[in-house]
């Protein structure tokens, strides 16, 4: 069980404090600090991070929605156990929701890709845990120029990142040509070349393991 040590925890602002625990026991759970079956207590969190339990039973909820988290009657939270369906339901998802994502937004990116150039620029140059942030940044750029609020509310609904990283950590999924793959891509829609949707969805599913 993880140690509580309120030297390492990070200090947090008064404002929007459920999405800010959210984030640091996401952090946890993707970098393995937190494997599965582990227990979230309520009260040990909020005495490391210096906030009411209050917060950080709403970060729980929304790490629930995620399915991140679990929590069972009269034994609290605790980190589910992730499982190859898991993954093997996330990507093609994740992979049909952003064709849709690159087909509706062929018309608006074509001959105008600096902004995914500039992710891409990024993503070269990126170590460690930037890798995926700016990773996923391009793709969000994608589903942004669909102009469609209700696929970009699932596509996030997903954990997107979340799951993408957990997956990778898991599989050990080799990430050092996904730059290339996004050159192209880039390229693609530069050309708008009709293919590009499934260019986009073959390049989602080498992730999945």
């Amino acid at each position: 069980m993880t140690s509580v040590n309120a030297l390492n925890a990070p200090a947090l602002v008064r404002t929007g404090l459920g999405d800010q625990i959210r984030q640091v026991l996401i952090d946890r759970i993707t970098s393995g600090e937190l494997q599965p079956g582990e227990r979230i207590v309520e009260r040990r969190i909020a005495a490391e991070l210096g906030v009411s339990q209050a917060p950080v039973r709403e970060a729980l909820r929304q790490l629930e929605a995620l399915r991140l988290v679990e929590t069972m009657p009269n034994r609290g939270a605790r980190v589910r156990e992730f499982t190859e369906v898991d993954f093997a339901e996330f990507f093609p998802v994740r992979a049909g929701l952003e064709e849709t994502a690159a087909e509706l937004a062929a018309r608006h990116l074509a001959g105008r890709v600096e902004a995914l150039e500039g992710h891409i620029e990024r993503l070269a140059t990126a170590e460690g845990p930037d890798v995926m942030r700016h990773s996923i940044a391009f793709h969000r750029e994608i589903v942004d120029a669909a102009g469609n609020r209700l696929l970009r509310e699932v596509w996030e609904s997903l954990g997107i990142e979340i799951w993408t990283t957990l997956s990778v950590r898991r599989h050990d999924t080799e990430l050092c040509g996904k730059t290339a793959e996004h050159i192209e891509i880039a390229d693609a829609f530069r050309r708008a070349d009709p293919r590009v949707g499934r260019m986009l969805h073959d390049h989602v599913m080498k992730y999945a393991p």
